[in-house]
């Protein structure tokens, strides 16, 4: 590699992205540090860490003064509505809902922290809704298919009941699967699906 003889080619050579130009260390004149590309452990994870996946697809603040709490989970459907397990107030959701409306499409589960007196702060990630027309005994259903054996969980007790359509909607997706469905009302759930 060559290194330029005036500072002042240096620093053009750096803004011209030119392959010649080296940043300097304690001083040192042509001593490549770890943030430059020319540095030999510019790339080792350790570095500069291994990137995490997203957590959330959207992240907000908003003031819901009618909330009360520390803390409240929702999902929003496409159609504005919106379901907790919590008993809150009429529309204490709606400014919650309407800060993330911008940012990520229902349906969307939701966790909200309080942060101060009427700000809250809410992050949601993007979720299936499911029509499950089957009489099922509980409200939570694990569903593991792998090679056509098939394990299910119904409240978390090992069941024998059949969720065909919870089933077809995850093998339309991947031929060996597990599936996590949380009841919203009669007839929608919350599923994630993953392969296996």
């Amino acid at each position: 590699m060559l290194l330029p003889d005036d500072p002042r080619e240096e620093g053009e050579a750096l803004r011209s992205g030119s392959d010649r130009a080296v940043s300097t260390a304690a001083g040192l004149t042509g001593v490549p540090t770890p943030t430059n590309r020319a540095h030999p452990l510019f790339d080792v994870a350790g570095m500069h860490g291994i990137p995490r996946n997203r957590e959330w697809d959207a992240v907000m603040s908003a003031e819901a003064p009618e909330l009360p709490g520390d803390r409240v989970e929702f999902v929003a459907l496409e159609d504005g509505t919106l379901f907790t397990d919590d008993d809150l107030p009429d529309d204490s959701l709606a400014p919650l809902a309407d800060a993330l409306e911008s940012s990520v499409q229902a349906p969307y589960h939701a966790l909200a922290l309080r942060q101060a007196a009427d700000v809250w702060s809410v992050a949601a990630l993007r979720v299936e809704v499911v029509e499950v027309p089957e009489d099922v005994a509980g409200d939570k259903v694990d569903l593991a298919v792998n090679d056509g054996e098939r394990t299910i969980l119904v409240d978390d007790a090992p069941a024998q009941a059949e969720v065909p359509s919870l089933e077809q909607f995850a093998a339309q997706q991947f031929g060996s699967f597990v599936v996590h469905a949380s009841r919203l009302d009669d007839l929608l759930w919350e599923v994630t699906v993953l392969p296996l």
